[in-house]
């Protein structure tokens, strides 16, 4: 009768995973779709601790087990709630890892009983669910350290061969374990838990700044897998549906994030795109001329603008500055102004970071742009109003063939008739290139804070 309703139980998880899963995919329903998938996760939980019974036994150390899980979620709970925007890819890059780390040290565990009936399958599972987790678990701590900035790029002559070779031995070792016929050895297993690691950290250190965004969705992809490993691992139907929807979910991501920067995934593992400050570009050496907007003029051509496309970029999210900006699209639509949101699929420092901060202000999910559909608009545009966005509005994607960038798809903001780009400085962008839209006769440059500067926008305004 327990076996039967622990079933249930499981069936109940999968479906909520898969129906959460769903609902994420729009704005208006995400919130809800991501209690539906907890939930399903607190049944197949409770579901476990009371149902199932290993060896006709059950649990023992209810204490240990009831402790962890109070600890884990005062610490996720505060540490979610806390968490400020702009470290939102940091936090999601932790949490990555402690699921990869779960998953390794479910393999570790289980190595030495499965061990000693030597079944391939099993061996199988536990070797892959320990290698992914491992090299996600790594991965994820280097790309929370470059992330939060703690960590630079860094490469040395012949990484990627000397990666390549790193991989190749952990797969040699594998099959070893897989097809011996003695006693598994532990000092080799041992062997692949550290290359794995190592492995991991080498993985992603020489990784630019700009492919963080597809490093984090891989790396999410790695972590799923390796949880269905466990799945399979202890015939565990909740584990294998949430991972396979985990690792396919994130390998889609990381397809779509390759597809918006036209990068090929082969070019994101091995190159280094992002990871060279060079700030001498053709837009610098030009004529370095560009020039500056005040607030008083900028609140003019806006208020009587007939459209007026607002880029939000990482700068809006430093600034903290997006229901600023509400505020002022509230503002504009009130003098009749037509006001839209452009989205880049890359913008921020993870895949959907201005989608969140801008539904965090409440901005309608129906004024927010994707890439096509925004550059469709921007010829009819009068107003430009970039946030903190570079990368992703830099012409020299289009037309230098020497830049790292040529070739990504961009928001084409230079077919508007007017570029106001708020920025702090004239600093390049996290892929460290000039921007040649500062130096266009159509751009000019709005310095200050962005928070700052959209109040003072919406001051002049409302006194106009």
């Amino acid at each position: 009768m327990q076996t039967n309703i622990l079933s249930i139980c499981y069936l109940i998880g999968s479906v909520s995973f898969i129906v959460g899963l769903k609902m994420l995919s729009n704005p208006a329903t995400a919130r809800r779709g991501n209690l539906v998938s907890a939930a399903g996760m607190g049944i197949a939980i409770f579901g476990t601790l009371f149902l199932y019974q290993p060896a006709g036994t059950g649990f023992h150390n209810y204490e240990w087990i009831v402790g962890a899980m109070i600890i884990g979620t005062v610490i996720g709970s505060i540490s979610a709630r806390k968490v400020k925007m702009t470290a939102m890819p940091e936090m999601v890059s932790i949490f990555n890892g402690m699921g990869g780390l779960c998953a390794a040290l479910i393999s570790i565990v289980e190595f030495g009983r499965i061990a000693q009936d030597h079944s391939d399958m099993h061996v199988l599972s536990i070797l892959a669910g320990m290698i992914i987790g491992s090299v996600s678990f790594a991965g994820s701590m280097i790309a929370y350290g470059k992330l939060s900035g703690k960590i630079k790029d860094h490469a040395f002559a012949g990484q990627h061969i000397f990666n390549l070779v790193v991989l190749l031995v952990i797969l040699v070792m594998g099959a070893f374990i897989i097809l011996g016929n003695s006693d598994v050895p532990i000092f080799i297993f041992c062997c692949i838990l550290a290359l794995s690691l190592c492995y991991g950290i080498l993985f992603v250190l020489p990784i630019g700044g700009a492919d963080m965004p597809v490093v984090i969705s891989l790396l999410n992809s790695f972590t799923g897998i390796a949880t269905a490993c466990a799945g399979f691992l202890y015939n565990n139907q909740v584990m294998l549906t949430g991972g396979i929807l985990v690792g396919s979910a994130g390998a889609i991501l990381t397809i779509l994030m390759c597809k918006a920067m036209n990068r090929s995934l082969k070019n994101v593992l091995i190159g280094s795109f992002g990871g060279t400050k060079d700030t001498s570009g053709p837009a610098a050496g030009k004529d370095g001329a560009f020039k500056e907007i005040s607030l008083n003029d900028a609140a003019m051509v806006m208020k009587y603008a007939h459209k007026v496309m607002i880029v939000p970029g990482y700068g809006l999210a430093v600034a903290q500055a997006q229901h600023t900006c509400h505020e002022l699209e509230k503002s504009l639509r009130k003098n009749g102004v037509d006001v839209k949101y452009a989205i880049h699929p890359v913008a921020g420092r993870m895949p959907g970071h201005m989608n969140v901060l801008l539904a965090e202000a409440d901005v309608s999910y129906d004024d927010l742009l994707e890439l096509d559909p925004a550059n469709e608009e921007f010829g009819s545009t009068d107003v430009v109003l970039i946030l903190g966005a570079n990368d992703v509005v830099n012409p020299a994607a289009e037309n230098d063939p020497s830049s790292p960038i040529y070739g990504m798809p961009i928001l084409e903001v230079g077919k508007a008739k007017m570029v106001i780009v708020n920025k702090r400085s004239m600093r390049p962008g996290y892929a460290g290139i000039e921007n040649q839209l500062f130096f266009q006769p159509n751009s000019s440059m709005l310095f200050g804070d962005a928070k700052d500067v959209l109040q003072q926008l919406i001051s002049q305004i409302r006194e106009l």
